[in-house]
């Protein structure tokens, strides 16, 4: 008995089940969430909230810090074609098997994105008016502070020496200890610490970089038998994470990942949608084919610098 024809209505079916229950991987934890009503939205709320004073002589209300910084929203499609002949024979296998891939691509398009600024990072401006990783931003009475970091591996005091582009463990995780404290180190607009009570990091690193981050932050023991300091830190987890997008050779980037503000902003005006041209369609009738297409509405910006600090290795 042959097998029932796939319809339309259990593809489209299919490409939404998928999309629910699959993973957006690192973006949640990179990136806040803002639902868009209008074209662009312009965020006057990237500086500090006011910092808890002696009460005297009244109340002194501090407006938020304003900023001129804005995200414009963009319409962004995939579609799929499957030729009805294909349909006919019985090609549902193979076809699941492309539902699957275009869920798969629409999951990971937000980290493409992203990942397309973090490798702009220095050359592309943040809410302050100064690249996103920079060596001088300053709000207010923070004084000049910099997430752009160029680390001179050679002069680390580890036991083994290695090149920017390979280097040994030890330099690794003293690169990476040095991004840490200097997010830490952050201050706000109004001198106070930014990442007071921080726990969690993750340092994305290229896939050229990868196997000596994780070395770097999981061996109990590196570089001739000496203590790796990072596993045994009782009140900081810091977590590698590989970012295949990422161009960098000499570069990783490190960053908060438990804070209520984010190094990100995902600005979403329209939802995933899933749509249909198939049975009984003008495009089937003349061209023996279906389109299914997914949509979404949204970009990606720039949110809080203080969140991120990236290390070029020298």
């Amino acid at each position: 008995m042959p097998h029932a024809l796939l319809t339309s209505r259990a593809i489209v079916g299919e490409i939404y089940n998928r999309l629910t229950a699959g993973d957006a991987s690192w973006v949640s934890r990179y990136a806040m969430k803002i639902n868009s009503s209008q074209e662009t939205e312009t965020y006057g709320w990237l500086g500090q909230v006011p910092q808890m004073r002696e009460w005297i002589g009244g109340r002194q209300p501090k407006e938020l810090r304003e900023h001129t910084f804005s995200i414009k929203n963009k319409d962004h499609e995939a579609t799929l074609e499957i030729l009805t002949k294909h349909l006919r024979r019985d090609q549902s296998g193979q076809i699941r098997v492309r539902i699957g891939e275009l869920s798969r691509r629409v999951l990971s398009y937000p980290m493409k994105l992203m990942s397309t600024l973090m490798i702009n990072g220095e050359s592309q401006l943040c809410y302050d008016g100064q690249y996103f990783f920079d060596t001088d931003h300053a709000e207010g009475d923070s004084g000049s502070q910099s997430n752009d970091l160029s680390v001179d591996i050679s002069g680390l005091a580890v036991a083994v020496h290695g090149t920017a582009t390979a280097p040994s463990v030890g330099e690794m995780q003293q690169a990476i200890l040095l991004a840490v404290q200097a997010i830490l180190g952050f201050k706000d607009d109004q001198g106070e610490p930014m990442n007071e009570g921080a726990t969690e990091f993750e340092v994305m690193v290229p896939t050229s970089l990868w196997a000596v981050a994780v070395a770097a932050v999981a061996l109990p023991m590196i570089d001739n038998g000496n203590a790796n300091t990072i596993p045994a830190l009782d009140k900081l987890k810091i977590t590698p994470v590989v970012n295949p997008r990422l161009t960098w050779t000499d570069k990783f980037a490190v960053y908060r990942t438990d804070g209520e503000t984010k190094p990100f902003i995902l600005q979403e005006e329209v939802p995933v949608a899933v749509d249909a041209i198939a049975e009984g369609s003008e495009l089937e009738f003349k061209e023996k084919k279906h389109w299914y297409g997914v949509e979404w509405g949204g970009n990606v910006g720039y949110g809080f610098w203080q969140h991120a600090c990236l290390v070029t290795m020298v």
